[in-house]
C-alpha cells in the first residue's frame, strides 16, 4: 500500500492534499474522568495476556496523551521534564486500533497527531526484537518510549541522562494508569535488545529506546 492510499484511508482530506505533512489528527483527549487517581492506582496491574478486541482510536489517542500531552499553553506536559526540555520521543506500534491501520507512528504532543513511519503490521518484530515476548505481539498497541538525551545534556551535562531516565518513569507510569483508568490493562517492558526495536521503531541514531507498553482489553 502506498503512502497515499493509506493516508486517504486515515483521513480523505490527506488524499486530497488538503494537508501535505503526512500527518495523522487524532480525537481530542478528555481531561475528565470516571475514575479517580486512587482508583486507577488499585486498579493497576502488569498485563499480559490481551484479548483480540482492538482497541478504539480514542483509546489509543488517550494513551499517548497521558505519556507526553501537552496540558499548558506554555506547552507543559502530562509527565514532569527537568527544565522542561522535554528528551523523550514517543511512538505508537499499532497492529489492531479501530480506524488506525496497522503501522509505526510517532506522536507529535504539540499537534496531539501521529506521522506515519512504517506501514504495516510490525507486533511480531517488535517481539523479537524484544527477547521473544509474545505479549509484545499480542497486544493490539503497543507505546515506546526514547530519549534524546542532547537535549537534556546540554544543560545538565552527564546527569541529563538520568533525568531522561526519570522523565521515562513518570511518562510510563501516566500510560500504565491511563490504561487502568480505561478499563485496559499493559505491562512495561524493558528486555529488549536496543538496536533492533530502534530498527523496527524507525528510530533516527540520536534516538535510545527505553521502554515498550504493550496495552489491550483483558
Amino acid at each position: 500500500m502506498d503512502r497515499r492510499r493509506l493516508l486517504a484511508m486515515l483521513n480523505p482530506a490527506l488524499a486530497s492534499g488538503g494537508q501535505s505533512s503526512g500527518a495523522v489528527p487524532l480525537p481530542k483527549p478528555r481531561t475528565a474522568g470516571n475514575v479517580s487517581v486512587e482508583q486507577a492506582l488499585h486498579a493497576r496491574r502488569s498485563l499480559r495476556s490481551y484479548s483480540r478486541a482492538a482497541l478504539a482510536l480514542e483509546e489509543a489517542a488517550q494513551l499517548l496523551w497521558a505519556a507526553q500531552g501537552v496540558t499548558s499553553p506554555s506547552g507543559y506536559r502530562t509527565a514532569p521534564s527537568a527544565g522542561a526540555l522535554y528528551p523523550l520521543e514517543t511512538l505508537l506500534c499499532a497492529g489492531r486500533i479501530d480506524g488506525l491501520p496497522p503501522g509505526v507512528y510517532r506522536y507529535r504532543p504539540d499537534r496531539h497527531d501521529l506521522i506515519v513511519l512504517a506501514e504495516g503490521d510490525r507486533r511480531a518484530e517488535l517481539a523479537a526484537a524484544a527477547l521473544s515476548q509474545g505479549w509484545v505481539r499480542e497486544a493490539p498497541a503497543v507505546v515506546a518510549l526514547a530519549a534524546v538525551y542532547r537535549r537534556v545534556t546540554g544543560r545538565y551535562l552527564q546527569r541529563g541522562v538520568r533525568y531522561a531516565w526519570m522523565e521515562a518513569g513518570h511518562a510510563a507510569q501516566n500510560v500504565l494508569l491511563q490504561a487502568a483508568a480505561l478499563g485496559l490493562g499493559g505491562v512495561p517492558v524493558g528486555a529488549f535488545d536496543d538496536r533492533a526495536v530502534a530498527r523496527v521503531l524507525r528510530l533516527s541514531s540520536e534516538e535510545e529506546p527505553l521502554y515498550l507498553i504493550p496495552v489491550g482489553r483483558r
